[in-house]
């Protein structure tokens, strides 16, 4: 049992302790406290080294045909400033020879070498400095550079960047040997680039040097200004003295706290970010991959996570994991309906696509002083894709954060519990609790919103507590990614032009994935109508149809679709923050029965050949009844099918069902419908070990008790060894 009397003591010991960096518990470890003054110290530090005042200079990166040396120009004149461009300043008065002849004399190896000896032996201050499109292959030279400014690349779309170097008759660059073409060493040089650069700019098609070069400052002015996109509860109050300051939070305190100090939800203080229709088209024929840095650059600022960072835990995230490589592809389904496949990682759910990317940025950006216990309610399919996102963290990341997951022991599918406790890692548990999602996730805020309980788990044991759910930012941020590449997909793809709209349908429960389209439309995404798909769990149908959100005679309902069996919508807090006079204007909504939903599983794959999951069923009756056919829409699928295969059988009237797992898999995968089997799922339902879990009662006590048990004794005990 917790030691609760001396919650008070110990609540005094930790509220005098914020405003020093370490305390000692009686095991004499040093402890994180103030999370805000660390980082607060970490951007003055950051802020001191990178900060352009004074005799910092602006560096221009990019392939050759950038516009580096023109733009250059057009911000030393701004700015005042010397402007150096490498090629003519340096390489060519150090070799007395033109860079052309010098390659042509030593060849590609021994001419990266000496223009990187030559780059090393320069040194500038206040200038502003055009490299040459092959100085970041050489790792010295740049890190010289880099000490004593900010790196901005120029990125430029592959096939301007070819046409230029047309127009100014280069036909060779460094690097380039036989039987190269000049797009393939292009596009093997932006490796280099991305490994170096602290700012990017998009450069749109026909842009003129000049608007390039203002786009150049104000990267370099928000990479300056590190406390200017900030954080705010959806429950602050703005306060009545002018002077008193608003609370705010960086993005990576945000990540975090996962919950504000009021119990609010953390929303970004200014609005989001937004793409010109240029920079959009840039990204059609970008991979998801390449999408995802740049958008997510956007709503990160640097001081949190560096750009090559970033890069790192995006590339990391959507790799191999995926099967496929497309990560989150469009499918043409029939008509003026597209499905939006988001089951192709690991756990064959959607959450994999925020939840393979948020471990990552939540290691990133701990402070290295504490220990951090996650702690996440699950309807399903967060439960597998949180346990398998942190169990990828590297060794020292696990010694120091894990993750417990709750879910509702008789409310999620059976397929779905394997799933979730055949995830279990040494850092990662699963936690059966006898009641329903709506407790499982009210009793985290709960003990999130009890100062008591975690100054206890700070002080006694070295660890915070922190959330994976969509209500942690950190998680809901990536879900806008997939929206946005959608839309992009389609203009690919050829069934729109950039501009057109498309209304988007979505099963939802928490919020969250409509509340990500929502976002997407933000930053320029022509996104119409929000269409929200509900289960016989409607109250978010009747709350956007009439405004009333009234849970008092509402009893949860097990359905076919048990993700979006939800009565308490944790993110739709977030939206009403937002924009609580447009809801209805820009929202549509509808519900579906259990029998419609079997129905339209069945009418879909005898139409198409396509097999639809529980919870994309739900968006597409309510797609096929509110959609006016005016424009596409784009249906989210959720999850795939293999996990609910009882559900499957039962709409296509397969009789053999009461079969293993496996082999109830292994006859829908005779049928040779679409999308194929899931192989990851598939391998899951093979894994004869049945992994032991705990089970509570719907008792918060008894959820803090396990959470206090597993800290002391697997997060502590096994890690202090």
């Amino acid at each position: 049992m917790l030691r609760f009397n001396r919650y008070q003591h110990l609540k005094q010991i930790t509220q005098k302790c914020v405003s020093s960096i370490h305390v000692k518990t009686d095991k004499c470890t040093p402890l994180f406290l103030s999370r805000t003054f660390a980082l607060t110290e970490l951007r003055k530090s950051w802020c001191s080294t990178h900060s352009l005042l004074g005799d910092k200079n602006i560096i221009l990166m990019g392939p050759p045909g950038a516009g580096k040396t023109t733009v250059g120009k057009i911000i030393g004149q701004k700015l005042g400033r010397c402007v150096i461009d490498v090629d003519n300043d340096i390489l060519e008065k150090t070799w007395n020879m033109s860079v052309s002849e010098k390659l042509q004399d030593v060849g590609n190896e021994q001419f990266l070498e000496e223009e990187g000896k030559a780059v090393l032996n320069f040194s500038a201050s206040g200038s502003v400095i055009s490299l040459t499109g092959s100085n970041p292959m050489h790792d010295a030279s740049m890190w010289h550079l880099k000490k004593n400014g900010i790196i901005v690349y120029l990125d430029v779309p592959l096939m301007d960047i070819i046409s230029r170097l047309k127009l100014m008759k280069i036909n060779r660059i460094v690097g380039q040997n036989s039987g190269t073409s000049m797009k393939e060493l292009l596009k093997f040089r932006k490796q280099y680039y991305k490994k170096w650069y602290d700012a990017r700019v998009l450069c749109e098609s026909g842009a003129s040097p000049e608007v390039i070069a203002d786009k150049v400052l104000n990267e370099v002015k928000r990479y300056q200004d590190v406390d200017s996109e900030t954080f705010i509860s959806t429950r602050h109050v703005c306060p009545k003295d002018c002077e008193q300051k608003l609370s705010t939070k960086f993005f990576s305190e945000a990540v975090i706290e996962g919950l504000a100090s009021d119990g609010g939800l953390f929303v970004p203080e200014k609005e989001f970010p937004k793409l010109s229709c240029g920079e959009w088209k840039n990204l059609v024929g970008a991979t998801y991959v390449e999408r995802a840095q740049i958008l997510l650059e956007r709503c990160i600022h640097p001081a949190d996570i560096p750009a090559a960072r970033l890069g790192e835990m995006i590339e990391t995230a959507y790799g191999e994991n995926f099967a496929c490589s497309k990560i989150a592809p469009v499918r043409h389904l029939s008509g003026n309906q597209f499905i939006l496949e988001l089951f192709h990682g690991p756990t064959g759910s959607f959450k994999d696509l925020s939840l393979q990317l948020m471990p990552h940025i939540f290691a990133h950006c701990i402070p290295p002083s504490c220990n951090y216990m996650i702690l996440v309610a699950t309807s399903g399919d967060t439960g597998s894709a949180v346990l398998n996102g942190f169990s990828h963290l590297s060794k020292n990341e696990k010694q120091r954060i894990a993750v417990i997951t709750f879910f509702p022991e008789n409310g999620v599918s059976d397929f779905q519990k394997a799933q979730i406790v055949g995830s279990q890692r040494e850092n990662a548990w699963a936690v059966g609790v006898k009641s329903d999602f709506d407790f499982c996730q009210t009793a985290i805020k709960r003990i999130f919103k009890d100062s008591d309980f975690t100054g206890f788990l700070t002080v006694e044991y070295g660890t915070i507590l922190s959330s994976a759910n969509s209500i942690n930012w950190g998680r809901l941020l990536p879900q806008v990614v997939y929206h946005a590449s959608a839309y992009l997909d389609l203009v690919s793809q050829g069934f729109i032009s950039f501009g057109s709209p498309v209304d988007v349908c979505i099963p939802t429960g928490n919020f969250g994935n409509i509340l990500a389209a929502v976002y997407a439309k933000m930053m320029g995404i022509p996104i119409r109508k929000f269409i929200c798909a509900s289960n016989q769990n409607h109250v978010l149908t009747d709350f956007i149809k009439t405004g009333h959100y009234d849970l008092r005679e509402r009893k949860l309902a097990q359905t076919f679709s048990p993700s979006i069996d939800i009565l308490k919508s944790s993110n739709l807090e977030r939206h009403l923050h937002l924009m609580l006079s447009s809801l209805q204007q820009d929202f549509v909504a509808d519900w579906c029965s259990e029998g419609e939903c079997l129905a339209n599983i069945n009418s879909t794959y005898n139409a198409s050949g396509y097999i639809l999951d529980p919870h994309t069923a739900v968006a597409k009756v309510v797609a096929d009844r509110m959609q006016d056919k005016t424009c596409p829409v784009i249906v989210s699928s959720t999850a795939h099918y293999s996990k609910f295969a009882p559900a499957i059988m039962q709409a296509l009237k397969i009789k053999e069902i009461n079969q293993t797992s496996s082999s109830q898999l292994y006859l829908l995968g005779s049928y040779n419908a679409l999308p194929p089997l899931h192989e990851a799922l598939l391998e899951r339902t093979k894994q004869q070990e049945k992994m032991e879990y705990h089970v509570c009662s719907a008792d918060i006590n008894a959820l803090k008790s396990h959470v206090e048990k597993l800290i002391q004794n697997q997060l502590i005990g096994r890690f202090s060894e």
